[in-house]
């Protein structure tokens, strides 16, 4: 017997063996467990199960939605528009779908949805809807849209009328290295900055990506045209998608004309940080634009030419993320035109003496200390580290040491504060007695380390995510496995 049918006769002895008001409640508690937004219509569109966190999306009442229709409880949703309506009418499904409308207290809630017709003997005989609230990350990043659209228009047009703080624009000339391999690493760079080729970046994190980013585009003959950056993996996919290619009325629910970066950046560079963490659908639509050098916004049907530089960066070899189906085969070969290998500095520890002096100057004028020299026994202490954050855990150190200083003029060994050193993880070893499964063990070490950095960056993921040298989406995923949610 296949697996199916053993499951469905599973499923039937349950079924007779509960009866119809204990399945009423177990469906019920589990979707009262459930942390995303869930919402059951029955075949006439009433609401059968509606959960606390759907009603905290969408600030109403659980009782003004049970029990009502889903156009009356929902009254701004076009029935055109409603997930919950083609899954019941037409038996469609709705994955990844981005919405937006207006709940009952006149609020706009936008919502990553998906939604599924359920079925019994043939017949559609409930809708399921389930929901994650993305209206603070697309208010975020529409104000950030607007106001590089608002930027780009003041600079060209020169009617800015703020004296506002310059953003640091990085040169070849801030970065710092006399090491062989490095320097052969920069020459490459400065000859990518002579022309409009494709780059991809390939660099641990902490070394130094976007710096050299800026470099190619600030010492290239693009300087005067737009730069920007984009993280990938700091938007979900139905946000991303519009940030890059903009949105067009029309195209979906609540969407408005909006241009999206590869406009705001033509004629200019564009950097796509981490692009290994973009969604591989998108990576395929990305690789159309590259090929065809013009974009449509969501939604929309012009099609748009752009001149764009693009930069792509990663901080995991490209062949590990082509295995793991994290980057597509086809878009690497596309930006991989000009391909740069920032070594790690562990690779470049003769340059960790000018990186110091470096270091040093910059915090001491920042926090008014007059640490001017530094002693040999710090640089040999420095040296014997692998920094697994490279350059920016060194920066980190000294700038930690220049901070806690005194009236001190020479950074002495008794200023360093050094990460754990390997005598100290090995005691740590040492403690473990055999009374708990050593994964447990290492699980309760692992959970009080994120739970210390956690309160120590005030509660930021992407600043303990950095202290911890893992990518956000990993510590993310820890805190839910630790159940360290913040609430």
């Amino acid at each position: 017997m296949s697996k199916t049918k053993d499951g469905a006769k599973n499923l039937a002895l349950i079924r007779d063996k509960l009866g119809k008001d204990d399945y009423i409640s177990i469906i019920d508690t589990l979707v009262k467990m459930i942390d995303e937004g869930v919402y059951i219509v029955d075949s006439d569109g009433k609401g059968l199960f509606y959960n606390e966190a759907m009603a905290k999306i969408e600030d109403v009442n659980i009782n003004d939605v049970l029990g009502k229709e889903f156009q009356d409880a929902f009254p701004g949703v076009e029935l055109k528009d409603s997930t919950l309506f083609r899954a019941l009418k037409k038996k469609e499904s709705s994955k990844k779908n981005q919405q937006s409308y207006v709940n009952l207290r006149g609020k706009k809630v936008t919502t990553n949805n998906m939604t599924m017709p359920v079925f019994s003997k043939g017949k559609t005989v409930a809708a399921l809807e389930i929901a994650k609230d993305i209206s603070r990350i697309e208010e975020l990043s529409n104000t950030i849209q607007d106001l590089r659209q608002k930027e780009r228009s003041e600079r060209r047009t020169g009617k800015s009328r703020e004296v506002k703080p310059k953003m640091k624009h990085y040169h070849f000339s801030d970065i710092i290295g006399q090491n062989a391999k490095f320097l052969q690493t920069i020459s490459l760079a400065k000859r990518a900055a002579e022309n409009s080729a494709t780059v991809f970046i390939y660099g641990e994190t902490g070394t130094g990506k976007e710096l050299l980013a800026q470099s190619i585009h600030y010492d290239g003959a693009r300087r005067d045209s737009p730069f920007l950056a984009q993280n990938c993996a700091a938007m979900p996919e139905t946000l991303l998608e519009g940030i890059l290619f903009g949105t067009a009325k029309g195209g979906f629910t609540g969407a408005v004309d909006r241009a999206g970066l590869f406009e705001q950046a033509n004629g200019g560079t564009l950097l796509l940080d981490e692009i290994s963490a973009m969604p591989y659908e998108l990576q395929s639509k990305l690789l159309r634009v590259l090929q065809e050098e013009y974009i449509r916004r969501v939604g929309g049907t012009e099609e748009i030419p752009i001149d764009v530089h693009i930069i792509a960066t990663v901080n995991e070899p490209p062949e590990e993320l082509i295995a793991a189906g994290k980057l597509r085969k086809d878009l690497y070969y596309r930006l991989n035109v000009v391909n740069i290998n920032l070594p790690p500095l562990r690779e470049r520890k003769d340059d960790i003496p000018l990186l110091v002096e470096s270091f040093l100057d910059k915090h001491c004028k920042r926090f008014g200390k007059e640490l001017w020299m530094v002693s040999d026994d710090v640089i040999k202490t420095l040296k014997s580290y692998n920094y697994p954050g490279n350059i920016r855990e060194l920066e980190n150190i000294i700038m930690q040491s220049v901070a806690l200083a005194g009236n001190e003029h020479v950074l002495t060994r008794k200023l360093l504060h050094m990460p754990a050193s390997i005598r100290q993880i090995g005691d740590v070893a040492g403690q473990w007695d055999g009374s708990e499964p050593l994964d447990i063990y290492l699980d309760n070490i692992e959970k009080e380390v994120i739970r210390r950095t956690m309160i120590e960056e005030g509660g930021v993921i992407s600043r303990a995510a950095d202290k911890l040298h893992i990518k956000r989406q990993t510590l993310q995923h820890k805190l839910k496995k630790y159940r360290m949610n913040q609430r």
